[in-house]
């Protein structure tokens, strides 16, 4: 599979048109950095998986090396991911990461892209009833995530 990827932040314009009362499990603030590993796949759209200092669920990349993670499960968080067509959406501001954690995602990033695309095809051929999961199954793994917001860029109705 052929993928850029870059690390970066959202824009206060994409807080603005994904306000946190429309679209709670955003977690969004104005202001507050929303910093994360921005990938390309060529499909039309891009990925934004968010750096997360704490993630309670398996539905993540987590970092097994880095300072952080020996005090907390730090990583990057799939069921928080956001899809953006409107490239106004990205900061150009310069980004910083844990120099470790970014070392650890760079390692490992053919996993976490082919993880992330899976986390999102599964989804799609669950809700268009191709290869639908137990409901207990897709609850566990998508109760709580962002891909319901993004229907209009995955060409689901």
């Amino acid at each position: 599979m052929n993928f850029d990827v870059d690390v970066l932040r959202l824009s206060n314009q994409f807080a603005v048109d994904y306000p946190c009362n429309k679209y709670p499990e955003l977690m969004l603030k104005i202001g507050r950095p929303y910093t994360c590993l921005l990938i390309d796949t060529h499909q039309g759209y891009l990925i934004c998986i968010p750096f997360r200092s704490s993630i309670n669920h398996n539905n993540a990349f987590i970092f097994k090396h880095t300072s952080r993670s020996l005090k907390t499960r730090s990583g990057l968080d799939y069921s928080k991911v956001i899809l953006i067509k409107n490239i106004d959406y990205l900061d150009s501001c310069s980004v910083i990461v844990d120099q470790d954690e970014y070392k650890e995602m760079i390692i490992n990033i053919k996993t976490i892209v082919s993880q992330i695309v899976k986390y999102i095809d599964v989804y799609i051929n669950h809700i268009n009833g191709n290869k639908p999961l137990h409901e207990k199954q897709f609850q566990r793994k998508y109760k709580y995530s962002t891909l319901p917001y993004f229907h209009d860029i995955l060409e689901i109705e």
